[in-house]
């Protein structure tokens, strides 16, 4: 979800179409977090288990609840045509920053969790003297540990980002007319309309168009 407007073979698709790509990944991503949520929490009391009592649980829920919350407000600011510009300019680092933070929290929690797992499951030999499944999960957790960076790599790296080209839009109102209509009339009807400064203002407005779109339309959740 966080590098489907990194991939250029994307770059061609409508922006609208990327960000449900973007919040549905989410969603499914978020689903199975409950799902797993619950199988945890089943377990330990069949088993009689404390729960949440370690590191690994408690920055997980954590991690858990930020994540929904990162999702409801992806959807109420940033899918659903209802929040003015201004705010989701506003909005747009700081759901970018939470949502690489969250990412790299659940990687690390996902790190804890195989560990502490090894650690009590293995008993005879024990974890500490390497049988075939602690150098198994080691690996699994080098390849997590891989996985991350690379994402958080693609995330960050500027030429990574959709080009401002593919993204250009005017950010209007609903029932406004569409771009280049109101100064095609105007050229069409005012014999005397200076043509130079009609171009000047299409063109600062292109430019402020792009500005907008890079800086609240690009959504990393």
């Amino acid at each position: 979800a966080i590098i489907v407007y990194r991939l250029p073979w994307t770059w061609k698709c409508s922006k609208l179409l990327m960000k449900f790509i973007h919040a549905g990944l989410n969603t499914i991503a978020m689903i199975l977090a409950i799902v797993s949520m619950v199988a945890v929490f089943d377990f330990h009391n069949a088993k009689n288990i404390p729960n949440m009592y370690s590191l690994h649980s408690w920055i997980g829920l954590t991690a858990v609840i930020f994540y929904s919350l990162q999702l409801f407000l992806g959807f109420a600011v940033f899918l659903l045509p209802f929040a003015p510009v201004r705010l989701r300019i506003a909005l747009m680092p700081i759901h970018v920053y939470s949502g690489l933070a969250i990412f790299a929290t659940v990687i690390a929690t996902a790190l804890m969790g195989i560990t502490e797992k090894l650690i009590f499951a293995l008993k005879n030999p024990a974890y500490s003297a390497s049988p075939p499944e602690a150098t198994l999960v080691n690996c699994l957790g080098l390849l997590l540990a891989i996985f991350g960076s690379l994402i958080l790599w693609m995330a960050s790296r500027p030429h990574w980002k959709r080009p401002p080209a593919e993204n250009a839009k005017i950010l209007r109102p609903i029932g406004a007319t569409p771009e280049g209509t109101e100064v095609e009339s105007t050229m069409t009807n005012s014999s005397n309309a200076d043509k130079s400064d009609l171009r000047s203002n299409t063109e600062a407005a292109r430019k402020q168009n792009i500005k907008f779109d890079e800086a609240g339309q690009r959504s990393t959740m």
